[in-house]
């Protein structure tokens, strides 16, 4: 069966060029998510076959480790492409492929509107409830969400 593929978007009361900086530095996100994200190991430069492994606060939805790799990266068009490797068990359901592809496009001198793509195939070659697309895609927005958060308290990082 053919991977399902989700999509949505969100405005971003920051410029595009603060919120990619923050994701050409994902060893940032322990301070950027305080709280959510307590470590980070990048394996690489940033770009294609970058692997970084995310660990997750207990004390946030159970926590665990995330371990991504870049598959694409434009840094003028403001798009990264990943392949999610591995997630807590339970945490999504069983996936045999998890992909993302994120674009931060600017709306103006301090706005951006991000916009998400999550593919995915499930092991069975069904698609995942309403409820649990609904939590991937609230999962990466609330990281985001975090992240304007932390740009606008500070406006002067990542300049």
């Amino acid at each position: 069966m053919a991977p399902v593929s989700i999509s949505d978007e969100r405005a971003v009361a920051v410029s595009v060029e603060r919120v990619w900086n923050v994701f050409l530095d994902p060893s940032s996100l322990p301070k950027v998510c305080a709280g959510l994200v307590d470590a980070v190991d990048v394996e690489g430069d940033g770009g294609p076959g970058t692997v970084t492994t995310m660990t997750l606060n207990p004390a946030a939805n159970g926590g665990g480790s995330y371990k991504t790799r870049v598959v694409a990266r434009d840094n003028a068009a403001h798009v990264v492409k990943s392949e999610v490797l591995d997630v807590p068990d339970g945490k999504v359901g069983k996936l045999k492929s998890h992909s993302t592809e994120t674009k931060i496009e600017a709306t103006g001198t301090g706005s951006c509107l991000a916009k998400l793509n999550v593919e995915y195939e499930t092991e069975e070659g069904g698609s995942l409830s309403p409820e649990k697309e609904k939590a991937i895609l609230d999962g990466y927005f609330g990281m985001l969400k975090m992240i304007e958060d932390y740009l606008v308290a500070h406006p002067t990082e990542y300049a």
